[in-house]
C-alpha cells in the first residue's frame, strides 16, 4: 500500500489538521518519507474528480470538503448539532441502550448537555432505570431515518461508529 493512501486514511479517521511530525508518528514512518507522501496525496486530488482535498494550514494539513460542496453541509447535517453532540450520537448508537453514566464516563461531562440536544432533536430518548439513578439512552425511529440506518450493512456501521469514537477526543 503506497504512504500516500495510508496518510489519506490517517487525515480522514483523525478529522482534524495533523502536523507533519503527528502523521510520522501514526505512519510510523520518517518525516521526510511524508513530506514526500503528502506532495503525491496532494497532486493526486488536485487531479481527480473528487469533493475532497488536502489542505495545508499553517504547519499542519488535513483532509477536507472542497469549498464548493459546503452547502451540502447545511442540507445533510443539522447546523444546531455540534461536532461533540455527533460523536456523542455516535457512542450512543455504537452501545445502545446504554446508561447515562456509562455514555458520560466514555464521552466526559460535556455529554449531558448533549443528550439534552438530543433528546430535543428527537435524536434518541431518555428514560429512568427502575433500578438505578441513572438514564437509559436509545434511539428512536427518528435517528434510524434521518441517518438512514436500515440502508448500511450492520458490520459496516459499526466500524465506522468504532472509528469515529477512537479518532477523537472526547468533547
Amino acid at each position: 500500500m503506497r504512504l500516500a493512501t495510508t496518510i489519506e486514511a490517517i487525515l480522514y479517521l483523525k478529522g482534524q489538521p495533523l502536523t507533519i511530525t503527528e502523521i510520522a508518528e501514526y505512519a510510523k514512518v520518517d518525516r521526510s518519507s511524508v513530506e514526500y507522501a503528502l506532495i503525491e496525496l496532494m497532486d493526486d486530488y488536485a487531479h481527480r474528480d473528487s469533493a475532497l482535498n488536502v489542505v495545508e494550514t499553517d504547519s499542519s494539513y488535513s483532509l477536507q470538503l472542497r469549498s464548493h460542496f459546503q452547502s451540502l453541509v447545511q442540507v445533510l447535517i443539522p447546523l444546531e448539532l455540534g461536532v461533540g453532540a455527533l460523536r456523542t450520537l455516535a457512542a450512543i448508537a455504537l452501545y445502545a441502550p446504554i446508561t447515562q453514566t456509562q455514555l458520560v464516563d466514555l464521552r466526559g461531562s460535556g455529554a449531558y448537555q448533549h443528550v439534552q440536544e438530543l433528546v430535543e432533536l428527537g435524536f434518541i430518548q431518555k428514560r429512568r432505570k427502575t433500578d438505578s439513578r441513572s438514564h437509559l439512552l436509545s434511539l428512536t425511529p427518528k435517528f434510524n431515518q434521518y441517518f438512514q440506518m436500515d440502508k448500511l450493512p450492520q458490520e459496516f456501521l459499526h466500524v465506522q461508529l468504532e472509528m469515529e469514537l477512537t479518532a477523537t477526543n472526547p468533547n
